[in-house]
């Protein structure tokens, strides 16, 4: 079994490629929070927050999706996808917290 450092299949490059653009939302939105930008009583109170969070959040699960996939389908054994897969879990458990366990 070969252990490569950069994936191999096009889903294992989609799920680093949408990892990288989860990261990059984030930060835009970390951007909007310092440039003043503030929250309301509820999640869609200021949009200018919410698109990047949503889109942050869909990304790190796709990237989840994708690399799981890529694993399991095309036997994709690159230590970026395992640790993409990885991150992408923990984004996944994030999320469903938020949604079971509201605070």
């Amino acid at each position: 079994m070969k252990i490569n450092l950069t994936p191999k299949s096009n889903l294992g490059r989609w799920s680093v490629g949408l990892i990288i653009s989860f990261f990059v939302f984030l930060g835009l939105f970390f951007l909007f929070v310092k440039l003043g930008e503030r929250g309301g009583d509820t999640f869609f109170s200021n949009l200018k927050l919410t698109i990047p969070m949503i889109i942050a959040g869909l990304c790190g699960v796709c990237a989840f999706l994708t690399g799981f996939t890529s694993i399991i389908k095309n036997k994709e054994r690159s230590v970026f996808v395992f640790l993409v897969t990885l991150m992408g879990f923990f984004i996944l458990l994030y999320i469903l917290a938020e949604f079971l366990f509201p605070h």
